[in-house]
């Protein structure tokens, strides 16, 4: 990161925000952290990731040194601190089926159109069993239509940590590795036809797929 401190950059309570993520995985959570080379400096991109827990978005989240636009189902708007807090940190509601949501669709392509970042989960809904499950068309949609790189990025034990069903349980090490960017070029075939957001998706969760913890560092 340029800045000690990456979240004066940031808005008031995204930046608090941030930091108070940064403090509990580390706190909590902290495990190998790679890939960081392989983040544009500038422009607007997307990361893809794996979905196995609601720690992931944090997770993710945390390590960009950028401010993220992250969108979530409607449904967690609800009155008082939840609706408050997730439209002061720019969160896009989104219906349940993203692909048919014609308003967050548009708001999504203007973020990146502005030049920010956005955090997809290819697969839509997080992960039954911790396993990778296969991309739904809407991470497609979005990579074809905006044309910006796409970073695929795999978090590994978030599952063990805070999967479905379960409890907590701190300090589970989680750990996060970022690939080396997509160009359009990699994930887009427009000779797909019908078939192009699909295809297009399960390129990127192909990259995901292959994205590995480095081995452990001898001492």
């Amino acid at each position: 990161m340029s800045h000690p401190f990456p979240q004066v950059e940031m808005a008031p309570v995204y930046g608090f925000s941030h930091y108070l993520s940064s403090v509990a995985f580390n706190l909590s959570f902290r495990g190998e952290v790679t890939g960081f080379e392989n983040l544009p400096k500038t422009g607007g991109f997307i990361v893809a990731a794996n979905h196995a827990s609601h720690l992931d978005p944090f997770i993710v989240g945390q390590h960009l040194p950028r401010q993220v636009t992250f969108f979530a189902r409607k449904t967690l708007w609800t009155p008082g601190f939840p609706s408050w807090w997730l439209d002061a940190v720019g969160v896009i509601p989104v219906d349940r089926d993203g692909g048919s949501d014609v308003t967050a669709i548009k708001r999504v392509l203007g973020a990146l159109k502005d030049e920010k970042i956005i955090i997809l989960f290819p697969e839509g809904t997080r992960s039954p069993d911790g396993e990778l499950q296969a991309a739904k068309p809407g991470v497609g949609l979005f990579a074809c239509r905006s044309h910006v790189p796409v970073v695929p990025a795999r978090v590994f034990d978030s599952f063990k940590a805070f999967g479905r069903g379960s409890k907590p349980r701190l300090g589970t090490p989680v750990s996060v590795v970022f690939g080396a960017p997509m160009a359009p070029a990699d994930y887009d075939d427009p000779s797909d036809g019908k078939e192009r957001y699909p295809r297009a998706a399960a390129r990127i969760m192909a990259r995901i797929a292959k994205l590995k913890l480095p081995p452990p560092a001898i001492v």
